[in-house]
C-alpha cells in the first residue's frame, strides 16, 4: 500500500530532519536522488552519461537548490550542463556555487537553450500554488524535443490536489523526495513515471492511500476448500431497462466474473441478460429475487416513478447497496434514503453526477470535495476518475490511478458497479470493494487497449475500446494482480 502526504505533512517531516543535519545535508540527500535518476534515463535514452547535455530550469526555491546540486553532481560524471536562472538573485546560493565550481554554464532565460538530451524542471517545489509565470511558461514552451525530469513535483500543478489551472510542465519522469505527495496520484498525467527516492523522512499513517497490486491480489475472494456459490457471496443487480438493456448486461456480466458467488438479476432486462450470462438467476420480479448480500442498483434502470419505488424498496434492505448512474439522478432528489440508512452505501458517481447530487462541481480539490459529501450523507463515494477518488464517511481516502483514460467510454461504468458490488457481497467493506475493483477495472482497460496479454511493457500498440472489451479482459486483469504483479501493469496512457 502507498501512502500520499500533503506538503504541510511533508514539511513537518522534514523539520526534525533540518535541524539535527548539518547545513545543506538534505537537500544534498535529495538532489543525490535525482541525480541518479537523472544519470539512469540518460543512460536509458542515450546510451550513457558523460558527454550528454542536460538543461537545468531553476527556481528560486529549494527545488531550484535541488536541482542545482544534481547537476553538479551530473556536471562529475561528464555531462555538460547549462542552468537557466529565472530568478538570478534568488537562486540557491550553496548550489549555485557547487554548480559553477563543477563547471556548469549559467544562463539566462532569453539565452539559445540549445538542443540538450535532457532536462531538469526545478521551478517550483511543494511550496508553490498556482499555474506557471509567464517567463517560466516562455521558457518551458521552448523545449521541443527534449524529456524534462522534474525535481519533487511537475512546477504548476498543484502539491495537494493535483489540479492545474493553467501552463504547467508536463514530466517525462518525477522524482518524489522522501514521500509521495496527492499531486503524483492526482496529477498523474502531468507527472510521468514516478521515482521515489528515500531522503530519510519519519511519516505516519498517510490520509491517502492507494493499494498496490499485491495487496488487490491478496484481498481478491477465491474459492476455499468449505465454500460453496452462496458462502462466497449472492450480490443482486437492478439495472437496465427497454431502452438501456446493454446497462444490464454489462452490470451483471461484471458480476458473474468478478466472483465466483451467485448473481441474481431483477428487472426488465431478463432475455437479453439470460443471453449474455445464463449462470445467472434473473426475474423480472423484484419481490422474488431472492436473498442477496449486496445490491448494486441504476445503471440504465430510468428514473420515472417505478424506478424511485425500486430504488426505495433496495435502499430499505438491511446490506449494503451500491448506487449508480440513474440511482445516483434520483437521490439527488431525495438523498433522506440513503442518509437515514443503517447499512453501508456507496455512491458512485462521475463529475457530473456528483453536482446533480451537492449541487456544485467537485471543483479542483477532489479529495476535499468527495470527504465533505461522504461525510455529510454518511456514505462511501467513489467519484469517478482517470484518478478515482474513494472516500469514507470517516474520512480515509484511497486513489487508484489508472494509469490512463482507456475506460472514459460509454458502458465502463455499469462493468465497474457491478466488479464492487460483487466484492461487496464477498464481505469485503465498501471502500475497500471500490478500491480493489477500480484497480481491477483499470487495469482491465490498460489490457484491452493493448490487445490482451499480461506483459505490458512489451511494446505494443494501443487502440480504442469499449465496455465490453473491457469487461472481456476482467479476467485476465484479475489474474495478473492475483499474481503480485506490479511494474508496468499501468502504462501512461498512449
Amino acid at each position: 500500500m502507498r501512502g500520499y502526504y500533503t506538503a504541510d505533512e511533508v514539511r513537518a517531516a522534514e523539520a526534525p530532519l533540518l535541524a539535527s543535519l548539518p547545513d545543506g545535508a538534505l537537500m544534498r540527500r535529495a538532489a543525490h536522488g535525482l541525480a541518479t535518476v537523472v544519470a539512469a534515463e540518460l543512460r536509458a535514452r542515450t546510451g550513457g552519461v558523460a558527454g550528454r547535455t542536460i538543461t537545468v530550469l531553476v527556481g528560486s526555491g529549494d527545488n531550484g537548490g535541488d536541482a542545482l546540486w544534481a547537476a553538479s553532481m551530473l556536471r562529475k560524471r561528464g555531462a555538460a550542463a547549462t542552468a537557466v536562472l529565472l530568478k538570478p538573485e534568488k537562486a540557491h546560493a550553496a548550489g549555485l556555487a557547487a554548480f559553477t565550481a563543477a563547471g556548469g554554464r549559467v544562463a539566462a532565460p532569453s539565452d539559445e537553450l540549445g538542443l540538450p538530451d535532457l532536462v531538469i524542471d526545478g521551478i517550483v517545489g511543494i511550496s508553490g500554488r498556482g499555474p506557471l509565470r509567464p517567463d517560466a511558461a516562455a521558457l518551458v514552451d521552448r523545449i521541443e524535443a527534449a524529456p524534462i525530469v522534474s525535481a519533487d513535483l511537475p512546477s504548476g500543478v498543484d502539491p495537494d490536489t493535483g489540479a492545474v489551472d493553467g501552463p504547467a510542465v508536463s514530466a517525462a519522469v518525477t522524482v518524489a523526495f522522501g514521500a509521495l505527495k496527492p499531486v503524483h496520484a492526482l496529477g498523474a498525467a502531468h507527472c510521468g513515471r514516478v521515482e521515489l527516492v528515500d531522503i530519510g523522512l519519519s511519516l505516519g499513517a498517510a490520509g491517502i492511500t492507494a493499494l498496490d497490486a499485491a495487496d488487490v491480489g491478496a484481498a481478491w475472494p477465491v474459492p476455499g476448500a468449505g465454500d460453496d456459490k452462496y458462502s462466497q457471496g449472492v450480490v443482486g443487480v437492478v439495472a437496465g431497462s427497454a431502452g438501456y438493456p446493454g446497462a444490464g448486461v454489462l452490470c451483471t456480466g461484471a458480476a458473474v466474473t468478478a466472483t465466483s458467488g451467485l448473481v441474481r438479476y431483477a428487472g426488465p432486462c431478463t432475455n437479453e441478460v439470460l443471453a449474455h450470462s445464463p449462470e445467472v438467476i434473473a426475474t423480472a420480479d423484484l419481490a422474488k429475487a431472492g436473498r442477496v448480500q449486496s445490491w448494486v442498483v441504476g445503471p440504465g434502470m430510468g428514473t420515472d416513478d417505478a424506478a424511485h419505488r425500486t430504488l426505495r424498496t433496495v435502499l430499505e434492505s438491511d446490506v449494503p447497496v451500491l448506487v449508480d448512474a440513474d440511482g445516483l439522478t434520483l437521490l439527488a432528489e431525495d438523498p433522506d434514503l440513503v442518509r437515514s440508512r443503517t447499512a453501508a452505501t456507496l455512491l458512485t458517481p462521475h463529475a457530473g453526477e456528483f453536482a446533480r447530487l451537492t449541487g456544485t462541481d467537485p471543483g479542483p480539490d477532489r479529495v476535499a470535495s468527495a470527504r465533505a459529501l461522504a461525510a455529510d450523507w454518511n456514505v462511501h463515494l467513489l467519484l469517478k476518475g482517470r484518478a478515482t477518488v474513494i472516500a469514507e464517511p470517516g474520512g480515509r481516502i484511497f486513489v487508484n490511478e489508472a494509469g490512463g483514460s482507456w475506460s472514459a467510454t460509454a458502458g465502463a461504468g455499469d462493468v465497474l458497479a457491478g466488479i464492487v458490488g460483487s466484492l461487496m457481497a464477498a464481505g469485503i467493506t465498501p471502500a475497500r470493494a471500490a478500491a480493489v475493483g477500480a484497480r481491477a477495472h483499470s487495469l482491465a482497460a490498460n489490457l484491452a487497449a493493448r490487445g490482451g496479454g499480461a506483459d505490458l511493457s512489451a511494446g505494443r500498440g494501443t487502440a480504442p475500446i469499449s465496455a465490453g472489451t473491457l469487461l472481456a479482459h476482467l479476467r485476465e486483469s484479475i489474474r495478473v494482480l492475483r499474481a503480485g504483479v506490479s511494474p508496468g501493469e499501468m502504462p501512461a496512457s498512449s
